[in-house]
């Protein structure tokens, strides 16, 4: 029997969570979350530079995720990685009165940096805040 490294067991967690997430409401898509887990994981663990403390920190990396509809993950991904989002929180997915809409709302949770629900809506977002940061480092 082969042995299982840390990083599927991390994707193997975040899969469950998502799986958890979507079905409290039954509400939800879980395709894509339980597709995109592996490479949250890998994201968020081995490259993005954030400060959970400090979400505004002007140096963090900016995850934008483009297809809203995969919210869950995101939520997932802040939990764990310390933006206090709690388990029974991730319950209350697509509820109301939830911070965890359907779509990610960038006014309602730290960690959110553009708001998105329409497919294209957040690669146009993440070029013009690349731009942006570019035209900055250079004053």
């Amino acid at each position: 029997m082969s042995e299982i490294n840390i990083d599927e067991l991390s994707a193997r967690s975040i899969r469950i969570l998502c799986a958890e997430t979507v079905q409290a409401p039954n509400s939800g898509h879980p395709g894509a979350p339980l597709g995109l887990a592996a490479v949250a994981h890998t994201l968020f663990s081995e490259f993005l530079r954030f400060d959970p403390t400090d979400p505004s920190w002007i140096n963090r990396d900016h995850f934008i995720l483009s297809n809203g509809h995969a919210s869950s993950l995101l939520y997932v991904m802040l939990h764990l990685s310390g933006y206090g989002i709690t388990l029974d929180e991730l319950k209350t997915f697509r509820s109301l009165n939830s911070r965890l809409a359907g779509h990610p709302e960038s006014f309602h949770v730290p960690g959110v940096e553009v708001t998105t629900g329409p497919l294209g809506n957040g690669i146009s977002s993440a070029v013009g805040m690349a731009i942006a940061q570019k035209h900055l480092a250079s004053k």
